[in-house]
């Protein structure tokens, strides 16, 4: 399996997303489709997108009781999509649900993989806001192990901690990481985040990048900047 980037489209329109994929040309950058655009509209924009050729990261993030992820999986999985997620928080139950549900009739299915701790969460936050103890990393590994107990392809997390996950869950296991910033690139409102090239040292099997690559002066550049640091390790 190759690493990939995956550019989260972020836009609040089909117009502007559709634009910003024009400037690709006979590119097919994998793509991420989050709340914003979908809730703005809604799977027309999925199959449009998938239609264009591209693969898709539906990022939705379920977090609900097992029964009501397990039907909402299931109209997901007839739009074809390469990739979705929910959130590790739910627990084994309604992460085992989620994968039966995203099933189809003849055995296949996208990638199902769960979010661990949001990037943008600092140790403070959790502990003080969240009322979770211990350190972010046991936190993560805990749900990393829950979510390949319950037969999911990998998790969302941190590229500090992709690492750790591979350890405890096997080379096979995905990390999928956000919190990716070029070095001369501002970190917005992420708190745990790496370049391209150290998530390529630590072993991130796919990375999410967004405003690096959508809100660049040449968004194409810095796709093909992103990917050349990623998959050989650059500019460390």
């Amino acid at each position: 399996m190759g690493r990939d980037v995956i550019v989260a489209c972020d836009f609040p329109t089909a117009e502007e997303t559709f634009a910003f994929l024009d400037k690709f040309g006979g590119r097919k950058p994998f793509v991420k489709i989050g709340m914003e655009l979908y809730y703005a509209q809604g799977p027309e924009i999925v199959r449009a997108i998938k239609e264009r050729g591209h693969k898709i990261f539906l990022d939705l993030k379920l977090h609900d009781i097992p029964n009501t992820v397990k039907r909402a999986m299931s109209v997901l999985s007839r739009l074809d999509v390469d990739m979705t997620n929910l959130h590790a928080g739910g627990g084994s139950a309604m992460m085992e649900a989620a994968l039966e549900g995203l099933t189809r009739p003849d055995g296949t299915r996208p990638l199902l993989i769960a979010v661990t701790m949001l990037t943008s969460i600092s140790q403070q936050t959790m502990n003080g806001e969240l009322g979770i103890g211990g350190e972010i990393q046991d936190t993560v590994m805990s749900y990393a192990k829950n979510a390949a107990g319950a037969g999911l392809d990998g998790v969302v997390c941190s590229p500090l901690e992709a690492q750790a996950v591979h350890s405890a869950c096997g080379d096979k296991f995905l990390t999928v990481t956000p919190g990716v910033r070029f070095a001369d690139s501002e970190r917005g409102d992420q708190q745990r985040v790496m370049t391209p090239a150290q998530a390529n040292a630590i072993g991130s099997d796919y990375i999410v990048v967004g405003r690096p690559i959508t809100a660049a002066d040449d968004p194409v550049a810095a796709y093909e900047r992103c990917i050349q640091e990623f998959t050989t390790g650059g500019n460390l």
